[in-house]
């Protein structure tokens, strides 16, 4: 997927983007969020800024109903 290093990614594409993962390598939600810190955000969550990062976890939160229970 392309990146526009320009301007903020929204949730809509997190959730596309880990949705992809998921369904391309069968593997857990949880699973696609470490794919998704190591091959977009290279280990590094500011890489993108922080709204990018807080979409995406607003994204994986969706996807993964438990970790509602954890904040």
């Amino acid at each position: 997927m392309t990146v526009n290093h320009a301007g903020v990614l929204k949730k809509e594409y997190f959730l596309s983007y880990l949705n992809l993962i998921k369904i391309s390598r069968n593997c857990t939600i949880e699973q696609s969020k470490e794919i998704a810190i190591e091959l977009f955000f290279h280990h590094n969550t500011n890489e993108y800024g922080l709204q990018t990062y807080q979409h995406f976890l607003d994204a994986y939160c969706e996807l993964d109903k438990s970790c509602l229970t954890n904040i």
